[in-house]
């Protein structure tokens, strides 16, 4: 089994867990998590004895989005850079959401921008019932464009723009409300609940189970080619303007941004 420096990867039978594994950084993403868990996953769908996928974080978070240095580093970067990023990142996504088996995410702590996508992208969402969800992006002049594809699809347009507009937080609770939470469960019984339900999975037609996925898969193909194409596009624009820059800046130094304030006169 090949090792990840940022995962966790455990077999037990028939049933992955790939565990995001730095605590420290509340399991947040950067280019080497994002590359590692996208090969992880191209490993799994490969492995004829993996018959059910789970996913969750190391410590008290789920994910906390992407990582600091990683966002430090955002404003330095060109277009073409920009356009690499975004890539890299909807190839994870669409390797999760294109993945043949059963996918689940035991969702720990805290599942927030880059982070609820990877946890609400999977088949099932299991979470603690202090688990916050959100996308956040808006409030520091992000474009949450990739993530709002799969996010619209699950639950709405309606209610995907009180999640993307607000960038408010939310408690397991109401995300299983919405449909993005299968089920709330107590901290202890996360991860048995979630070896039980892979354990139930198992025992259906795994045949059957990735014919059913690929006609899922294929009936929103041309669809998700298109949005993912255009979110793209959206993501690497949006990294140009002046909102994202000050907001990104203010993130960093820890105060509210000035959002329509020209840089010269944040600065006075």
């Amino acid at each position: 089994m090949t090792h990840y420096s940022t995962l966790q990867v455990e077999s037990d039978g028939a049933v992955l867990t790939i565990t995001l594994n730095r605590p420290e950084k509340r399991n947040a993403l950067n280019a080497v998590v994002i590359d590692e868990l996208t090969r992880a996953l191209e490993e799994a769908a490969e492995d004829s004895t993996r018959g059910v996928v789970l996913l969750t974080g190391a410590g008290n978070a789920f994910c906390a989005g992407m990582d600091l240095a990683y966002l430090e580093g955002l404003n330095n970067k060109t277009p073409e850079q920009h356009r690499a990023d975004t890539e890299q990142i909807a190839r994870l996504l669409r390797t999760l959401y294109d993945l043949p088996k059963p996918t689940i995410a035991a969702v720990n702590g805290p599942a927030v921008a880059g982070g609820m996508g990877l946890a609400t992208v999977c088949d099932f969402t299991l979470a603690v019932p202090e688990a916050k969800f959100g996308y956040t992006e808006v409030r520091i002049g992000f474009v949450p464009a990739l993530v709002s594809i799969f996010l619209r699809s699950q639950i709405g347009d309606k209610r995907a723009r009180d999640l993307l507009l607000t960038g408010r937080l939310i408690e397991a609770r109401e995300a299983s409300e919405l449909g993005l939470v299968t089920r709330v469960v107590p901290a202890n019984e996360l991860m048995p609940e979630a070896r039980a339900l892979a354990a139930k999975l198992l025992q259906n037609s795994p045949e059957a189970m990735q014919a059913t996925k690929r006609l899922l898969i294929d009936c929103a193909r041309t669809k998700l080619d298109s949005e993912i194409e255009a979110a793209i596009a959206a993501n690497v624009a949006a990294r140009a303007t002046a909102d994202f820059k000050e907001g990104l800046r203010a993130f960093l130094e820890k105060r509210k941004p000035a959002f329509g304030v020209r840089h010269h006169e944040v600065d006075e």
